[in-house]
């Protein structure tokens, strides 16, 4: 019982008649044993204080740490030390399989009762299929001609992974994995029960023998991009379909539909990741399965099958999934899955992982053509099952490209990127340490350590064999926000081409100032994604998990030049805040050389004399500016503004700058330096000092506008709405039923967007 709670003793009655009673001798003995309870606080009070301040002072300063009571976050800096030389064969003893030996094995997760699909899989000539079990498997799951383990079975075989295994998890297909490379596997097919090889034969399809002299002298096609820091592909594009992305494939780069028509070549032998396309349904994520599919019926996407296999170089990536996918016995490490992100995530982050390290060894990735038929006979997953993918993908594919390691074995570098990633955010501590006892269980069974060869991109990149080899992929019919393409392509698909051609190497940067920004900044990019090569969204409150940068609106110019380093190859930058929507379809006579701006609208564009203090501010700070501009910036400036009286204000609701007139825009904020000067002085400033008003191009002199209170844009005027111009100003969006409404708008001018709705 705590102090506060005990019951208080009742009080003693003192006796009236002797109320002051002689003094007694005074007893040390007595007075320690009434005491003791408060010395000994007192003692262990003072030894705390002393040793608090002597650690503090010491100069071993972990021993400090110890007495730190600040909460730290936790910290993965120690790789676990494995000496895989000591570690003792594992052999299966357990299993009715103990004396089988395959070199070919197929590996699927179930979860229910054989498919017709898993049947059909099961007869593929030459292949053993392994079926891994969970906690929702039926209890008396079985097939003729399958290998299944059961949780029961999982356990019994000894394998250090099972330790860190959700009994309802995916990842559970790891046991498989170990289970196969202890029984004599060279090559694993990672598939799914729901796809059915084409043809029943997957040496059809791939490439099984990679020893063969055939193979070593056979040269693949192999991606060669014009663009050093291009990092990650869409291979759906090489095989004629541009209309469709992969999952895993970051959504910033789903915009990036320009093919290849020149390929560099490299020779066979080392495709250990051998990535197989899937007709019927793709490997694609849910944004593209919701906005694409058309009521009930079951999508069936098509494929080039004449289409060359083409070969990844290192510092490239491509989305690698668990559904269709060969690992030769060189990557058969490749194969752990993560247990901390959700199960629509983890091979992708596996695939990521795995191509990165694949590069240590002077391996590559390559992709074929349709290998599978996969059927839509199942509910897409909802978004929130991808949130992990669609969060960090882009981030994790950057910091991979960058990721080096200076450790001498493979395996240790295997730990070491685990564990980075670990510390990135990318998945959590029990994956870290799941890493550490799968290639404990690997070396256990059986499975030698592959050696290294040295890794150095840009050499790899420069490197060719042959003078190269042109392709042109075929364009199929496609899918488009739920509207399959014809033969010929219809009106509306034709117009959403020319407005892509028009702004597909244009960058939109969107400030998002009304509602919450975890509410709108996906349908943002949803919305203008489709036409512009990608949506940077900003707003005040930064947000890494959803991708959002954090800046002020107020000195939103600062920022701008950031997003000019990240996009070097873009013809121009298009500013939009939320408050005003984009008819992009009106914009298509507009002048990509040239500048964009409200100058031509008189409620956005001002000119304003003031006697407040803010204003002298904003005046004083101007005129310093433009008198350390270089001569042509202040001629174009006092041309526009001759009187120093007098300030420029524009709104800055919407701006487009040009590629040629980046340059003068960095330099201009260069020379604010430290002034806090307002966005709406200084991108008029700008604007006028980099080329005259008489120059730019007044595309959004129709636009409407009507200027409102912040108070009052509490709710739409739907008839302030008009899809014959070029911009709207304000409107508001800040949830999924004023999102909805817009979209109806829009679609005057869009109609593919009420397939949004």
């Amino acid at each position: 019982m705590l102090v506060q709670d005990r019951q208080n003793p009742k009080p003693h009655q003192i006796p009236l008649a002797n109320p002051f009673p002689e003094s007694e001798p005074f007893d040390f003995s007595n007075w320690v044993s009434l005491n003791l309870f408060k010395l000994t606080t007192l003692f262990f009070l003072t030894l705390t204080i002393a040793s608090f301040f002597f650690l503090r002072g010491a100069p071993d300063s972990t021993a400090f740490l110890c007495f730190n009571s600040r909460p730290k976050p936790p910290e993965l800096a120690h790789l676990p030390k494995i000496n895989f030389d000591l570690i003792h064969p594992l052999v299966d003893k357990s299993s009715n399989y103990a004396s089988f030996r395959s070199d070919r094995w197929i590996v699927v997760s179930v979860s229910s009762y054989p498919s017709d699909s898993l049947r059909k899989l099961a007869k593929t000539r030459g292949w053993q299929v392994l079926a891994v079990g969970n906690s929702k498997t039926p209890s008396d799951w079985s097939l003729k001609g399958v290998i299944f383990l059961s949780l029961e079975q999982q356990s019994s075989l000894g394998f250090r992974v099972v330790d860190f295994l959700p009994y309802d998890s995916y990842a559970r297909k790891i046991v498989g994995y170990l289970f196969a490379t202890q029984h004599g596997a060279k090559m694993i097919f990672d598939a799914d029960d729901r796809g059915e090889v084409i043809d029943g034969d997957l040496g059809k399809h791939f490439d099984l023998k990679l020893s063969n002299v055939d193979t070593l002298q056979e040269r693949i096609l192999q991606f060669d991009f014009d663009n050093p820091n291009q990092t990650v592909v869409n291979p759906y594009i090489h095989f004629g379909q541009r209309s469709v992305w992969p999952r895993g494939l970051p959504l910033e780069n789903v915009g990036d539909v320009v093919y290849e028509e020149h390929y560099s070549q490299v020779f066979g032998g080392m495709q250990f990741i051998q990535q197989g396309i899937s007709n019927g349904l793709p490997d694609v994520d849910s944004v593209f399965y919701f906005t694409r599919k058309t009521g009930s019926q079951a999508f069936d996407i098509r494929f080039d099958e004449h289409a060359p296999k083409v070969a990844l170089p290192h510092g490239v990536m491509v989305p690698l999934n668990s559904f269709n996918t060969l690992f030769h016995n060189s990557a058969l490490w490749a194969l752990m899955l993560p247990v901390s992100v959700s199960t629509m995530a983890c091979d992708i982050l596996r695939g990521y992982w795995a191509q990165r390290l694949l590069w240590e060894l002077g391996g590559f990735v390559v992709v074929y053509p349709p290998t599978m038929f996969r059927y839509d006979d199942f509910e897409g997953y909802p978004f929130s099952e991808e949130k992990d993918l669609h969060v960090n993908v882009g981030r994790l594919v950057k910091f991979l490209s960058s990721w080096r390691s200076n450790k001498a074995t493979f395996f240790e570098k295997v730990l070491e990127l685990s564990n980075s990633m670990g510390e990135e955010g990318f998945w959590k501590e029990n994956d870290v340490k799941l890493s550490g006892a799968w290639l404990q269980d690997l070396v256990s069974v059986g499975y030698i350590q592959p050696r290294m060869k040295g890794y150095e991109r840009k050499k790899q990149r420069k490197k060719r064999t042959g003078d190269g080899r042109s392709f042109v992929p075929h364009k199929l019919p496609g899918f488009h926000l739920g509207v399959e393409e014809s033969e010929t392509v219809n009106f509306e698909i034709g117009k959403l081409i020319r407005w892509r051609k028009k702004f597909g190497n244009v960058v939109m940067v969107l400030y998002v100032e009304n509602g919450d920004v975890e509410r709108t900044a996906m349908k943002w990019r949803l919305l203008y994604g489709r036409i512009f090569k990608t949506v940077v969204v900003v707003a005040e409150h930064g947000r890494e998990d959803l991708g959002v940068d954090e800046a002020s609106l107020e000195f939103i110019y600062k920022y701008l030049p950031m997003v000019f380093e990240r996009f070097p190859n873009a013809e121009g930058f298009l500013f939009l805040q939320d408050n005003t929507i984009l008819n992009y379809w009106n914009l298509l006579q507009a002048d990509k050389d040239k500048l964009w701006i409200t100058y031509k609208v008189p409620q956005s564009w001002t000119i304003v004399s003031d006697d407040s203090v803010w204003f002298a501010k904003q005046a004083d700070w101007v005129k310093k500016v433009v008198s350390t501009m270089p001569v042509h910036f202040q001629v174009n400036y006092k041309e526009s503004n001759p009187t120093d009286r007098d300030l420029t204000f524009c709104n800055s609701e919407v701006f487009y700058v040009p590629r040629q007139f980046v340059g003068d825009f960095k330099d201009l904020v260069a020379l604010v330096g430290n002034y806090r000067i307002d966005y709406r002085v200084a991108v008029a400033m700008f604007f006028m000092a980099m080329d005259s008003p008489l120059n730019f191009d007044d595309v959004f002199s129709r636009m409407v506008y009507k200027r409102t209170q912040a108070e009052e844009l509490l709710s739409n005027v739907t008839n302030l709405y008009a899809a014959e111009v070029p911009a709207v100003h304000p409107w508001r969006v800040s949830n999924r039923v004023e999102f909805v409404e817009l979209m109806r708008l829009m679609a005057a001018g869009d109609p593919l967007l009420k397939e949004l709705v």
